[in-house]
């Protein structure tokens, strides 16, 4: 029996079939749990009833282990989707490109900044000034400087704190034990960085717990959190697209920081 039924009455073709393939293929990974899928239709998705409790220190840590087992699991290539998706995806109720790339860079910079800035400023959320400061980091990316050699991860996409939730394990956690659950992803290849980024940026339970889990299970180079910022600016402008122009002056000032 379905627990928890989201509708959307005017979802475009493949809404919630994305949501049920990144869902399995998150789940395939066999890291951080996700929520189970019972039925998906053409405006709809019926997941299983999280029934969420506060989150433990311990819980957090155990998150971040498991999250970096998720990112190892891999994908063919950043920016591809799951085995078997065509066409792009969502993240939100934006359109989400989907194209494959060999360097993260690259894909970083035409898959991900270039067409939400490129929306922003055309709607009046991102001054020219800050998509200039955009244009400029989308250059550095593409010309490899902040390319490194780690291969593609199998990443959330989508990782806000509202979609981490805690709840009593079921399984891996040991029953009674809290786990962490992951819902609502917009999954695809990309740099692991990206997840905890957006983590971050938006905030999560005991983040100063997951944050230094992840980087010793994923054995991160000791600079990681200089490069977060970068991370966070497709998120940022994924809002100044949608929730107005404080974001768009917000991602013009991360961008000055990797000009």
């Amino acid at each position: 029996m379905t627990d928890f039924v989201k509708r959307r009455a005017d979802a475009p073709p493949g809404f919630f079939a994305w949501e049920e393939v990144g869902l399995a293929w998150l789940a395939a990974a066999g890291g951080t749990a996700v929520v189970d899928v019972r039925e998906v239709g053409p405006t709809s998705i019926g997941l299983a009833r999280i029934r969420t409790v506060a989150a433990t220190r311990e819980a957090a840590e155990a998150f971040g282990r498991s999250l970096a087992r998720t990112h190892a699991a891999g994908a063919s290539a950043f920016g591809s989707a799951a085995p078997g998706w065509t066409g792009d995806g969502w993240i939100g109720r934006q359109r989400l490109p989907i194209r494959s790339f060999a360097r993260w860079g690259e894909f970083y910079a035409t898959g991900r900044l270039l067409p939400y800035a490129r929306a922003a400023h055309q709607i009046g959320n991102l001054s020219g000034a800050a998509l200039r400061s955009v244009d400029r980091v989308i250059e550095r990316l593409v010309a490899g400087d902040f390319d490194d050699d780690t291969p593609p991860a199998r990443i959330h996409g989508d990782l806000w704190g509202g979609n981490v939730l805690y709840r009593a394990g079921l399984g891996g956690a040991g029953r009674g034990a809290v786990e962490a659950v992951l819902i609502d992803p917009a999954a695809h290849g990309g740099h692991g960085l990206t997840d905890l980024a957006m983590l971050a940026l938006f905030g999560t339970e005991h983040l100063d717990r997951v944050l230094p889990a992840y980087a010793e299970a994923a054995g991160l180079r000791p600079d990681w959190r200089d490069l977060i910022g970068l991370h966070q600016l497709h998120p940022v402008l994924v809002h100044a697209v949608s929730h107005g122009p404080g974001y768009g002056l917000q991602a013009g000032q991360v961008a000055t920081r990797y000009t």
